[in-house]
């Protein structure tokens, strides 16, 4: 299969192509949640949610019976760096877990009656040590970035969650949002697994290093594949098919918004159908949010990954629909708005 590199330029050329947001839907949505059975503003952060899952599906009664979750799994080679408190086979364990429906991922989904689906995308096959080397070349990003983008292709879904898996992650997160985001390396690298002092410096010399080495690329796709990991990169064409499909999505943590970051910074609309499910632990976290404009519905201090945060977050967003749609407004209940009379 030949499949085209994508590139900041064609993911640009595509956008024009992309379903749109529908401001109709949204607008009515807004309307009835303002004239519902409770006071006006009583739930506000849920009705906007309401609203927002209602212009992407283009239905003024929006609803969420199907979210589901897609979780991409890969080994890094950077983790030979020492930048994690576990070795990199710990990886494929976790693969095998949710797999078998034993993670916490499957435990957390299986209460609002979401699927999860695993893909691996580069278990047993590192990306190269990015401190030294780009993380892939060009085949294999087109590649997994495709496989990205297929996963969503063959789900059925009204909202989805991204996650991950992959020993060393959160240093290839970093040095990907440190990139693109600029300044400072060492607020973007955090401590990951749970890593000590000693190790978290040596992590954030490794995120100096292979920033350095890519100094003068700006290219926000080009920055991914050099630094980026398969999960990544595969996130990054879920990201991108989800909004061609105008699903909304719930982000992850720190792993799942690296590939967010580069995705906005190519052009915004590629992450308008985007909110966060929670803030991580990880403290470049907030600042990628930040970036992409974004408010967590949670801040739990999870660093988990898997998309755990932001499966957690579903429920308020199927509430947020619910509340709005199956709530009869004032006029339906009473006939009339209260305290009017017959003429």
């Amino acid at each position: 299969m030949v499949t085209s590199n994508p590139t900041s330029s064609s993911l640009r050329d595509e956008l024009s192509a992309m379903e749109t947001y529908d401001q109709r839907s949204a607008d009515a949505t807004a309307e009835r949640a303002a004239s519902v059975l409770r006071p006006g503003g009583a739930l506000t952060q849920l009705d906007n949610l309401a609203i927002w899952v209602a212009g992407w599906q283009g239905s003024d009664r929006p609803v969420v019976d199907e979210p589901a979750a897609l979780v991409f799994a890969g080994d890094h080679g950077v983790a030979a760096e020492g930048v994690s408190a576990y070795p990199a086979e710990i990886t494929a364990s976790m693969l095998a877990a949710v797999e078998r429906g034993q993670a916490t991922i499957n435990a957390i989904a299986d209460t609002m009656g979401a699927t999860v689906r695993v893909i691996d995308v580069g278990v047993g096959a590192p990306t190269g040590n990015i401190r030294i080397e780009d993380a892939m070349s060009p085949e294999r990003f087109a590649l997994v970035f495709e496989a990205g983008r297929d996963a969503v292709r063959g789900t059925e879904t009204d909202l989805l969650v991204l996650g991950e898996l992959g020993i060393g992650n959160t240093t290839a997160a970093a040095a990907v949002t440190a990139a693109l985001l600029g300044g400072d390396v060492a607020p973007f690298v955090g401590r990951g697994t749970g890593i000590d002092d000693d190790a978290l410096a040596n992590k954030v010399t490794v995120v100096q290093d292979a920033i350095a080495r890519v100094d003068g690329q700006d290219d926000p796709m080009e920055l991914l594949r050099q630094l980026g990991g398969t999960e990544l990169v595969a996130m990054a064409g879920a990201m991108v098919e989800a909004r061609a499909q105008a699903i909304p999505l719930l982000l992850d943590g720190y792993i799942a918004t690296a590939p967010a970051v580069a995705l906005h910074a190519v052009d915004p609309s590629l992450t308008g159908n985007v909110r966060a499910g929670h803030r991580s632990a990880e403290p470049g976290h907030g600042l990628a949010l930040e970036r992409l404009g974004l408010e967590p519905l949670l801040t739990l201090d999870f660093r988990l990954g898997e998309g755990s945060g932001a499966m957690t977050a579903v429920p308020l967003v199927m509430a947020g629909c619910d509340a709005v749609s199956n709530v009869a407004t004032f006029d339906e209940f009473f006939g009339s708005q209260p305290g009017a009379t017959d003429s």
